[in-house]
Formats: C-alpha cells, structure tokens, sequence
C-alpha cells in the first residue's frame, strides 16, 4: 500500500489548534528554552485524562504550567483535580501565573519540592492517571512510588523515553509484571524534540 509523501510535513497540517494562552506558552518555552510537551503531546494528555475519565491526575514535572493546563482541561468534566510537582520555586510561581490566566487554578495544585520526597509523603492507590516528565534519571526511582499511588488499572504516562537517561526505566517497566506498557517512537510537531518516545502502562497488579 502506498505510504504519505513526506509524512512528517503531512502530519504538520494536524497540529491541534489551542487557546491563546497555550500559544503564548509555547512563544514563552521556545523564546527561553524551556522543554514543554507541545500542542500533540498536550492534545494527547487532554484525550487520555478524558477518556479514563481522571479525577486524580499526579504530574511530575510541571515547568511553566503548560501540559498542567492540558491535564486540567481534561479532567474538568469529570470534577477533576491536577497535583503537579515542581522543583524550582521560581517555576512554580511561573506555573500558577499561567494555570490562573487560563482560569484553571480550581482545578491544579502546584507543589514544590523533589519529586520523590514529594511523592513519599502522599498516601496511596489515590490517583487514575500519573504523567511523569521529570528529569529522566528520575524515572526509574520515581517507578515505585507512581505504583504505589496509581489505583489498579490506573495510567501512566513517561514523556521522553528516548532519551538516554530514560533506558533504565524502560528496561525496568516492561520487565516488571506488574505493568502492561507499551513505548512508542513517534514523531511528535512542536514537542522538544519532535522524534521522540513515548511509554504507556496500565497498573494490573
């Protein structure tokens, strides 16, 4: 069967179309150089946190706020709630300015801290969805704590898989039988970078 000319200047032409905010993020984010998810990715964390139907949502990584406001979006029918975790104070600030402009800080709590001592301190099987976009080192350590807080048959998300630092974490989650994963090479318009994966697993024991 005959494939798409050029598919990736194709697949261009279905980048989602987003709110002004979201684009004066991505003006903020490439200005600065700041990694953000992109609107695919972001569209794709909007459909999933829908269709799971997440009350609870645990970002790790929220940076200037951008894939928070994504997650927010898509929980909000359900009267959801986003906790995304922040190492950098400024950021964090940063963050809530931006999920306030978007008329969303009824819905994401923005905690600031390491990632993992965070994540310690917070009782388990509470949340339907993690989306994990922290530094890749981090992965692997952050694994069981994202176990032990997702509820049976809840999601995870990993962004950046491809990157180096993420290999220990993929060879961990797909060894693990705890999990059903799946990591997908993709090329992703206006994510940093845009060929890159992305892992999936549902919690089945």
């Amino acid at each position: 069967m005959t494939m798409i000319a050029d598919p990736e200047q194709y697949f261009r032409n279905f980048i989602p179309p987003r709110d002004e905010i979201l684009r004066e993020l991505e003006q903020e984010a490439k200005d600065e150089r700041i990694p953000i998810v992109g609107p695919v990715v972001g569209e794709l964390l909007f459909i999933l946190a829908r269709a799971v139907r997440a009350q609870r949502i645990l970002e790790l990584g929220t940076a200037i706020g951008y894939s928070a406001i994504y997650l927010a979006h898509g929980c909000e029918p359900a009267k959801g709630r986003v906790i995304t975790l922040e190492w950098d104070e400024g950021m964090a600030a940063r963050a809530r300015s931006n999920i306030a402009k978007a008329g969303l800080s009824h819905l994401v709590e923005v905690q600031v801290g390491d990632a993992q001592k965070l994540m310690a301190d917070m009782t388990g099987g509470t949340f339907d969805l993690v989306f994990l976009d922290i530094d890749k080192e981090g992965y692997l350590p952050a694994l069981a704590h994202c176990h032990r807080l997702l509820k049976t048959g809840g999601l995870l998300i990993a962004d950046n898989v491809g990157f180096a630092g993420a290999d220990p974490f993929n060879q961990g989650i797909m060894a693990d039988r705890r999990w059903r994963a799946v990591s997908l090479l993709c090329f992703l318009p206006n994510h940093s970078p845009e060929k890159d994966g992305l892992a999936f697993a549902v919690k089945v024991a």
